[in-house]
C-alpha cells in the first residue's frame, strides 16, 4: 500500500501504547462512530416505511425492492475504496467531504418525485455514506493506543448491531409522526455533529492527488462490477425466480468475472487499492468468515421479525418498532462490561458465549404460532441483545489482531464489506426459504384439510352458519367459509415458514462456533502491545 510522503504525518500510525488520549481524539472517534451508525441505520430505515414511500411514488412492491438494493450496491462498492480515498484526501477532508455529500443526497431522497429519482438518490446516498462505516473502525485503530482500543471497538460494535435493530423502529416512528421524507431529513442532526467532531478532532493532512493517477483503476472497475453484480443477484434473485431469469443469470456471470478479475489484478500489483492478501492470515480469514455469518444473523433476524409481525400479527410500523427495540437497547449496558472482559478472557470463549445466546434467541423464535406477539417475543429479543455485543466486539479484535498499521484501512474495509455481503446473502437465502417453505407447508396442510375430513366439514358448517346469521345468502356464506379456511391454511403455512427461517439463522450461528476455534487465542490489549496471541 502506498505510504504518505515524508513531510506528511502518517495517518495510520497508532499512538504509543501508554499514550494518554486527548479529548480531541475521543471527539474524532465519537464522530466516526456517529457516521457508522448513521450509514448502517440508513440500510434498514426505509423498511418499515416502504409501503408509504411506494404509495407516494406510484411503484409496486417488487419495484420498491430497488430502493434498498441501490443503497446496498453503492455502499458495498465504496467500502473497499475507503483506504485509497483516505490516502488521497486525508482522513479529515475525506470524512467531512463525504458526510456533506451524504447529507445532500439524503435531502434529495426526501424530495424524490418518482421511483427512478429515488433509486438514483439512494445510490448516491450509499456511495457517500458507505465510506463512514470502515472509517469509524480505522479511526479506532489509528488514533487510539492499544490499551484503549477495546473501548473503541466496543462502541464500534454497538453501531454495527444497534443500527439494524433500531432502523425499522426509528423509521416506523418518524414516518408515522412526520411522514416518510423525515427518515431522510433526520440525518442532518448527527451529520452536522459528525462534521464538527471531525473538524475539531483531526489535524489537516496534505492531499496526495497523484495517488489517483497511479491507482489500480482496473482492479477498482473489476471490484465495482463484481460486488455490485453480486449484490443485485442476491437482492433481486428471489423476486425474479433466480436462474429462471436471464436478468439474474447475467448478473451472476458479471459477479464471477468481476470478483475473479479483482483477485487477479490485486495479486499482480505491488500496491493494490485494498490488500486482499490479508485473507491469507488465519485470524483475519476466520474473523471475516464469522463476520459474514454475523451479517446473515443480524440482517436476517431483523428482516424476518418485522415481516412476521406485519403479515401475521398485523402490527403497525410503530408497534413493530416497540418489539424490535428490545434487541437493541440492552446492548448499551452490556457493551462496556464485554469491553472489560475482552482484555482478561480468551476472546474465543466470549465469542462462543455470544453465538450461543444469539443463535439460541433465533431457536426461541422457531416455535411461534399465529398468536405470538410482543409479550411472547420479549425474552428472545433480550437474549439476542445480550449475545450480539459478545460476538461483534470479539470479531473486531480477531480481525485487527496482528494487522500492520499500513494495512488497517484495508482490514477495516474488508471486514465491513464482508459483513454487509453476509447480510445480503442472509436476506436472499431467507426470502427464498420463506417462499419455498410456505409452498411446502401449504401442500402438507392441504393434504390434511380436505373437504372429506370430518374436522374440516365441521368447521365449514360452523363458519357457513356464522355467515348466514349475518344475513348472507347460502351460496355466498358457503363461499366465504371456504375462503376463510383457505386463509387459515395459508396463515399457518407462513407461520411455519417463518419458524423454519429462524431455525436456519440459529443453525448458521451455532455452526460458526466450530469455525471460531480455528483462530488463535486473542485478548484485547489492556496495556502495551498490539494484542496478545
Amino acid at each position: 500500500m502506498a505510504s504518505t510522503t515524508h513531510d506528511t504525518p502518517k495517518p495510520f500510525a497508532p499512538p504509543a501504547p501508554g499514550e494518554k488520549v486527548s479529548a480531541r481524539t475521543w471527539m474524532a472517534v465519537a464522530a466516526g462512530m456517529l457516521g457508522a451508525f448513521m450509514a448502517v441505520l440508513d440500510i434498514q430505515i426505509t423498511n418499515s416505511s416502504l409501503k408509504d414511500i411506494l404509495g407516494t411514488l406510484s411503484a409496486t412492491q417488487e419495484e420498491g425492492s430497488w430502493i434498498a438494493t441501490a443503497y446496498l450496491v453503492a455502499e458495498i462498492i465504496i467500502i473497499p475504496m475507503t483506504g485509497l480515498m483516505t490516502r488521497v484526501f486525508g482522513m479529515r477532508a475525506y470524512m467531512m467531504g463525504t458526510t456533506s455529500l451524504f447529507l445532500l443526497c439524503s435531502t434529495l431522497c426526501g424530495f424524490a418525485w418518482n421511483l427512478p429519482s429515488m433509486i438514483v438518490f439512494r445510490m448516491m446516498q450509499g456511495f457517500t455514506g458507505g465510506a463512514l462505516i470502515p472509517m469509524a473502525m480505522t479511526l479506532v485503530m489509528a488514533k487510539l493506543p492499544a490499551s484503549k482500543r477495546a473501548t473503541g471497538m466496543a462502541i464500534f460494535g454497538l453501531t454495527a448491531t444497534l443500527a439494524p435493530s433500531m432502523g425499522p423502529t426509528f423509521g416506523g416512528y418518524l414516518s408515522e409522526l412526520y411522514g416518510w421524507p423525515s427518515i431522510f431529513y433526520i440525518n442532518w442532526g448527527p451529520g452536522l455533529l459528525l462534521i464538527a467532531g471531525i473538524a475539531l478532532g483531526l489535524d489537516k493532512e496534505k492531499r496526495q492527488l497523484n495517488l489517483l493517477y497511479n491507482a489500480d483503476w482496473l482492479g477498482i472497475a473489476f471490484m465495482a462490477v463484481g460486488l455490485g453484480s453480486l449484490t443485485i443477484f442476491l437482492e433481486e434473485g428471489n423476486s425474479k425466480d433466480w436462474f429462471e431469469s436471464s436478468f439474474i443469470i447475467s448478473f451472476a456471470a458479471l459477479a464471477i468475472i468481476g470478483l475473479l478479475g479483482w483477485a487477479v489484478t490485486g495479486a499482480l500489483r505491488k500496491q493494490p487499492f485494498v490488500n486482499l492478501g490479508l485473507y491469507g492470515q488465519r485470524n483475519f480469514f476466520a474473523a471475516t468468515a464469522l463476520s459474514m455469518a454475523m451479517g446473515m444473523g443480524l440482517y436476517g433476524s431483523s428482516f424476518l421479525l418485522p415481516l412476521y409481525l406485519g403479515q401475521i400479527a398485523g402490527y403497525s410500523p410503530m408497534q413493530i418498532g416497540e418489539v424490535i427495540m428490545w434487541a437493541g437497547l440492552p446492548q448499551l449496558f452490556i457493551m462496556p462490561f464485554v469491553a472489560k472482559l475482552s482484555s482478561k478472557v480468551d476472546n474465543r470463549i466470549l465469542c462462543t458465549f455470544g453465538l450461543l445466546l444469539f443463535g439460541g434467541s433465533c431457536f426461541m423464535n422457531a416455535y411461534m404460532d399465529a398468536t405470538t406477539g410482543y409479550d411472547q417475543l420479549l425474552l428472545s429479543q433480550i437474549v439476542r441483545a445480550l449475545g450480539q455485543p459478545f460476538v461483534m466486539l470479539t470479531l473486531s479484535n480477531f480481525a485487527m489482531n496482528g494487522i500492520q498499521p499500513k494495512d488497517m484501512p484495508s482490514a477495516s474495509s474488508l471486514i465491513n464489506m464482508t459483513r454487509n455481503l453476509g447480510g445480503s446473502i442472509g436476506i436472499a437465502l431467507l426470502a427464498t426459504a420463506l417462499t419455498s417453505r410456505e409452498h411446502f407447508h401449504s401442500q402438507r396442510l392441504g393434504e390434511s384439510v380436505t373437504s372429506f375430513a370430518a374436522a374440516t366439514q365441521e368447521r365449514l358448517a360452523a363458519l357457513t352458519q356464522s355467515f348466514l346469521s349475518r344475513g348472507f345468502d347460502t351460496a355466498t356464506a358457503s363461499d366465504m367459509a371456504l375462503k376463510a379456511i383457505d386463509g387459515i391454511v395459508r396463515r399457518e403455512a407462513y407461520v411455519m415458514a417463518y419458524n423454519d427461517g429462524f431455525f436456519l439463522v440459529g443453525a448458521v450461528l451455532f455452526g460458526c462456533i466450530g469455525v471460531l476455534w480455528f483462530s488463535d487465542k486473542v485478548k484485547a490489549p489492556s496495556g502495551g502491545g498490539g494484542g496478545a496471541h
